[in-house]
């Protein structure tokens, strides 16, 4: 048990003082151990690092103030009928309102969350850095939807990169190849935080660095922290004098975020009074989704639920279809007036999730992080837009990898659409074994990528190979056993199959 979770278990009575002076003594102890890290950085280092700080202390306090879960689950409501409107209804009264695309466009900037590695799918550096379709990577696509829609309407719509630590230096390094790309790339670097030891609550890190025994001591704090860290860039300043009024904000290995012109239409639409601060992209919640935030009404405003937020008790009621119908894209619409506003009243309010580690050797830490769609109940008048699937197409996995290099989808200026040739619009299921999980491994294992037009139930497991042109269909699920092997021969056409044991089909 850590400190803070001793603290919230002393009995209240006549306790709340000693409470009170504990977690005095873990703040005192906290930021003497912060003094005495940056001491150990050089003049550019510890002016950053003291920024970073700043904030940290801030959630770090707040985290101490905790009791129990965030939210009363009796005070729970589902969401008011106007507050998630239907996407057609916003495409419909877009085509209406008269507002000109170059105008609207001239008012936006596209935000990419650029902070991850690409280590769950075997990959060093970015992730945005990995190919995924005819060797573009994330970031290739992202630039060349941009760029389409500059070139289209004459537009000026830049591209802002909120990068990690982990991953800026490699970043840095790849944008000079879209020097001559129609699109003006900006980025920052969103905070580094200390990872704290999960007894003692102090920081696991010796000094400032990065390297050797610190390594694993620093972690970026989740998305949440987009508003304070554009905001000390002194980036948001800078787009809102060129007269920006919102971004679009995603996650960079969302392949189905690309900027609606309707919704945007529907934002600038409004009279300037009642202007919606903060639009949410939600989708219907399928099984596979179970663990998604969602949208709910909680004293009386509009809030995000994370799994994290939600008690034991009430984790698989969380989890069903039935009562929360859907989740958060992390396609965000945010005003940046508004994130200019609530930085300087420091009155952006995100619930604290509390992500708990293990390092290399064994010790158990945790990370302070936040999560940017958590705001929403900080902004005026939030709505949230029932978007069709095709907007969340994310790739976290290598089988989500198949399918977007595959048939099912086709690719034209960084988008991709569904086949017309597919006749019904449902993403298949796919699911790839551990063989397959490293890029590396996946891609060895396809001489081409299957024609899956006609798939609905993809299972693979154990060591499977796949010749070229090899069409899937219907349901299959290729099982070898530990030991076998099976190669599924080139041209082979699998209707409704399940293969298992040893097949090695040998050319003659």
């Amino acid at each position: 048990m850590s400190l803070v979770e001793g603290l919230s278990k002393i009995a209240p009575n006549g306790m709340a003082e000693f409470q009170e002076k504990m977690r005095q003594q873990l703040e005192s102890s906290m930021h003497k151990e912060l003094e005495r890290l940056l001491s150990t950085g050089n003049g550019e280092e510890a002016k950053v690092s003291q920024k970073d700080f700043d904030g940290f202390k801030k959630l770090f306090h707040r985290f101490l103030q905790v009791k129990g879960p965030s939210v009363d689950w009796a005070k729970i409501n589902r969401p008011p009928e106007d507050s998630i409107q239907p996407y057609e209804k916003i495409r419909v009264k877009g085509q209406s309102d008269g507002v000109s695309v170059g105008v609207a466009l001239s008012k936006l900037v596209v935000v990419k969350l650029n902070g991850g590695l690409g280590t769950s799918m075997g990959c060093k550096g970015p992730k945005s850095l990995i190919s995924v379709r005819n060797e573009n990577t994330f970031l290739d696509l992202t630039v060349q939807q941009i760029e389409h829609l500059n070139k289209t309407y004459n537009a000026n719509v830049p591209l802002v990169l909120m990068n990690s630590f982990n991953t800026d230096e490699d970043t840095q390094k790849i944008l000079q190849k879209y020097t001559h790309h129609r699109v003006k790339i900006h980025t920052f670097n969103q905070s580094r935080y200390p990872r704290i030891n999960k007894e003692s609550l102090l920081p696991v890190a010796t000094n400032l660095g990065l390297t050797g025994e610190n390594a694993e001591s620093w972690y970026p704090p989740g998305h949440g922290d987009i508003y304070a860290s554009f905001y000390n860039s002194g980036l948001l300043d800078q787009l809102i004098a060129e007269g920006k009024e919102y971004i679009f904000v995603s996650n960079i290995d969302n392949l189905g975020a690309t900027v609606d012109l309707h919704i945007l239409s529907h934002l600038m639409s409004q009279p300037s009074d009642k202007r919606c601060e903060f639009v949410m992209e939600v989708t219907d919640k399928t099984r596979a989704d179970v663990k998604g935030g969602t949208l709910i009404q909680y004293e009386g405003k509009l809030r995000l639920l994370e799994i994290a937020q939600v008690p034991k008790a009430h984790v698989d009621e969380f989890k069903s279809v039935t009562k929360f119908k859907i989740f958060n894209t992390n396609n965000l619409w945010i005003s940046l007036p508004a994130i200019k506003r609530l930085q300087e009243k420091n009155s952006m309010d995100m619930e604290i999730i509390v992500n708990p580690k293990t390092l290399d050797g064994g010790l158990n830490v945790i990370q302070l992080e936040t999560a940017v769609g958590a705001a929403i109940k900080s902004f005026d008048n939030a709505l949230g837009i029932n978007v069709p699937r095709s907007r969340f197409l994310p790739v976290k996995t290598t089988s989500d990898l198949l399918l977007v290099m595959s048939n099912l989808y086709s690719l034209e200026a960084g988008s991709l659409t569904m086949s017309e040739k597919r006749e019904f619009p449902t993403t298949p299921h796919v699911k790839l074994g551990s063989s397959f999980t490293k890029v590396q491994d996946f891609l060895r294992r396809f001489e081409s990528i299957p024609d899956m037009l006609e798939l609905d139930h993809l299972t693979v497991s154990g060591d499977v190979t796949f010749g070229k042109q090899v069409a899937v269909k219907g349901t299959v699920i290729i099982i070898a056993n530990h030991g076998d092997r099976i190669d599924i021969p080139a041209g082979a056409m699998l209707e409704n199959k399940i293969v298992s044991g040893n097949l090695r089909i040998l050319d003659h």
